[in-house]
């Protein structure tokens, strides 16, 4: 390990326990910053209402940390929107943020669209199919962002079971994203969650950065943050455990190529090379591929929109 990554991890690497609310409301007031927390979901009724309300309840009438919670829903054909309404959330549609520029699938592309019906100074992501959730996923992010200046985006780490075996989740950040890092970007080697769904940052940096659309988010931000503001502006808190849906093989498996692509368009910029991925499923015949595009779009910084322009002037 790099000795600046080493020296990253005693000063970079923080616990929820560190900041109580108390210090974290002092200085939010003290610095006037506001805070919205925004949760990208799609088919998530069974958890997103248990988020939402939760940190309504401890962030919002138990103690003024979080001004706004927006979820934005990217298509749902279950009840996750009237679910996370009911329990205090403001829900807008993916489809009506920015209807000049017609929508494309993936997460990135809602998290692109949120900064544009959001309005606080800090921005903190959620994932919505959390379980067991905890409002320290919300307050040890967004903490070192109210208590620390030179901090601009902050990562969560934390356990990650899989089937009742700790740390065993995360397969894709094991096998793709921290091999990636460890020999692209090694100053990034610290990062015990890079893939994770859950970090804040300074709406001032993430309106500076280009967005991939899809699974390929959170590598692509973590590499174009490193080159924008530097390792020292970078930070991740410990918020203990992480338990939530996870996905089969194939999925993984999709996902990890819309990562590598990420990382390929990163490290060259140059030609496409295949922007597909062959997979294969037992069928009546036999094995029978099946083939799906690799997320390859990626939306612009958001200060080059001009409804952004326009809304900030205003």
């Amino acid at each position: 390990m790099l000795n600046e990554v080493e020296r990253w991890l005693t000063t970079r690497s923080w616990s929820v326990t560190d900041r109580p609310l108390h210090q974290l409301l002092a200085a939010k007031q003290r610095t006037k910053q506001t805070v919205s927390v925004v949760l990208p979901a799609l088919n998530e009724e069974e958890t997103v209402g248990d988020i939402v309300a939760i940190i309504r309840h401890d962030l919002m009438q138990q103690v003024p940390l979080v001004d706004e919670i927006v979820v934005v829903d990217s298509g749902s054909t279950d009840r996750t929107s009237q679910v996370a309404a009911a329990a205090g959330a403001t829900v807008v549609h993916r489809d009506e943020i920015l209807p000049r520029i017609p929508t494309v699938p993936g997460k990135g592309e809602v998290l692109w669209r949120s900064l544009l019906v959001t309005s606080g100074d800090i921005v903190c992501f959620i994932d919505a199919d959390l379980k067991e959730f905890s409002s320290d996923f919300v307050a040890g992010i967004v903490g070192p962002l109210l208590t620390e200046p030179g901090v601009d985006l902050v990562k969560a780490m934390y356990d990650r079971p899989l089937g009742g075996a700790a740390g065993q989740g995360g397969r894709v950040t094991e096998l793709m994203a921290r091999p990636l890092l460890n020999m692209h970007w090694p100053q990034l080697a610290g990062f015990v969650q890079p893939l994770g769904g859950e970090y804040a940052a300074r709406r001032s940096l993430l309106e500076q950065l280009p967005f991939p659309v899809g699974y390929g988010i959170e590598l692509g931000m973590l590499v174009d943050a490193l080159h924008l503001v530097g390792l020292d502006a970078l930070a991740q808190v410990d918020v203990g455990v992480r338990k939530h849906r996870h996905q089969d093989g194939q999925a993984l498996g999709r996902m990890s190529a819309a990562i590598y692509r990420t990382a390929q368009l990163r490290l060259a910029r140059g030609h496409l090379i295949r922007p597909a991925l062959t997979q294969f499923e037992r069928g009546a015949s036999g094995f029978e591929p099946r083939t799906y595009s690799v997320d390859t779009e990626e939306r612009p910084p958001m200060v080059e929109i001009a409804e952004y322009a326009e809304r900030k002037v205003a």
